[in-house]
């Protein structure tokens, strides 16, 4: 990785660690999916740093970011995401939010409307059914976590590698030391004891210019075409880029198409 700025802030008496490009240009921060971590975010960070101050941070329970017994909701994730900001002097950052940190960077704007200039939402978690309510999904993913936090870095790699072949180098380093690292306890952000807030109510009070960018539902993403519609029918400032054959992990999956769009939105508002 790039000699990028590695830092702690105490947010919400939580340590939330963090990696940063620096300089003085416009900040944009970035909240990554569940059981991922900051530097998930690298290969965008390199692209960007000549343009952005990006903030890649860990969230609670994730990567080098405290472990508290509890407080895995959305509310706590929007909580300490709104400190990070503060605690860094930020004035008005972009929000770029993959997955749950998409979903976290959407309530955030709703309930701080001034916090950010824009945002940036990459297939939030906006389903159709209520995923918290499927014990034995959740149960599985749970286990699954479980017997990777037992094995070798180099063999989540490898088999990382057989299953993506298509995605870049970089990422299967970052994410395997993401999966060693996290916290099971992190999987209640998604649960029956921390119901999603509806992401029609979030959506209504978005005041900012906001890009979701969308993929391919046949091959994993979340957000569909009518909900990508009826979320830019609620909000006038809310903007839909589709990105085609790919699924959740659209940035890893399409690189150079995703970062046109994000570098086109992010040109145009900040």
């Amino acid at each position: 990785m790039p000699e990028w700025i590695l830092g702690d802030v105490i947010v919400n008496g939580v340590k939330i660690h963090y990696h940063r490009t620096g300089g003085d240009n416009p900040p944009v921060v970035l909240a990554h999916g569940l059981t991922d971590s900051g530097l998930c975010w690298a290969r965008l960070a390199q692209a960007l740093e000549d343009e952005y101050d990006l903030v890649m941070y860990d969230a609670r329970g994730h990567g080098l970011s405290g472990v508290p017994e509890t407080g895995y909701a959305p509310e706590e994730h929007v909580a300490d995401m709104a400190g990070l900001v503060t605690a860094l002097g930020l004035e008005r950052p972009a929000l770029i939010g993959h997955s749950m940190g998409a979903s976290n960077v959407a309530l955030t704007i709703a309930t701080h409307p001034s916090l950010a200039r824009c945002a940036i939402l990459e297939d939030p978690v906006w389903c159709t059914y209520d995923l918290g309510a499927q014990p034995g999904r959740m149960d599985e993913w749970h286990a699954d976590l479980i017997a990777k936090k037992s094995r070798t870095r180099e063999d989540l790699m490898a088999e990382e590698r057989v299953q993506q072949p298509t995605w870049a180098e970089i990422e299967f380093g970052v994410r395997a030391d993401a999966k060693l690292r996290v916290n099971p306890d992190v999987l209640t952000w998604i649960s029956p004891q921390n119901p999603p807030i509806p992401w029609r109510d979030v959506v209504r009070k978005f005041a900012c210019p906001v890009l979701l960018i969308t993929a391919d539902p046949k091959l994993g993403a979340v957000v569909t075409s009518e909900v990508a519609w009826e979320a830019a029918s609620l909000c006038a400032s809310l903007e839909v880029v589709y990105i085609p054959s790919v699924g959740h992990h659209i940035r890893y999956g399409q690189f150079e198409l995703y970062v046109e769009a994000v570098r086109a939105f992010l040109t145009c508002n900040l």
